[in-house]
């Protein structure tokens, strides 16, 4: 019985619920290449800037936590502080990686840009999203 209901949340995912899953998706590939090797961390992101295997697994903790935020929220694109959490978890993370590149030096353009192509759209989607499905209802008249 939990799995026929799971299909059919699954079908009936809006597409800023699939564009959340896949964003998820990718988020669970990165981390779990970050666990095992730092290198990865450093490839796509930090390439300027030397990652410790330590590094490595903490930003690997990092996204874990951003990809669970991200399959929640697919999945409850109604719950208002979940919605916003994982909104804020985009602006935060874009914004870190802006600062490590403009003040810090560790990031390459090509990667803050790569960054970008995920984080931008999704902020702005999900900004629209929230003000024409969640944040702004018609008050009911009487």
């Amino acid at each position: 019985m939990a799995v026929a209901v799971a299909g059919r949340k699954l079908a009936a995912l809006p597409a800023l619920g699939w564009w959340l899953v896949m964003i998820g998706a990718v988020r669970l590939s990165f981390a779990v290449c970050s666990f095992f090797d730092a290198r990865t961390v450093r490839a796509c992101t930090y390439s300027d800037s030397y990652v410790t295997d330590v590094h490595g697994r903490t930003v690997g903790v990092w996204t874990l936590l951003s990809c669970t935020l991200c399959f929640m929220c697919a999945f409850n694109l109604e719950n208002k502080p979940l919605y916003a959490a994982n909104f804020m978890s985009f602006v935060y993370g874009y914004g870190h990686f802006i600062v490590e590149h403009v003040v810090c030096h560790t990031m390459t353009t090509a990667s803050l840009v790569t960054i970008g192509f995920i984080a931008v759209p999704s902020i702005v989607w999900m900004i629209v999203h929230w003000r024409n499905a969640i944040g702004h209802r018609p008050a009911k008249q009487a």
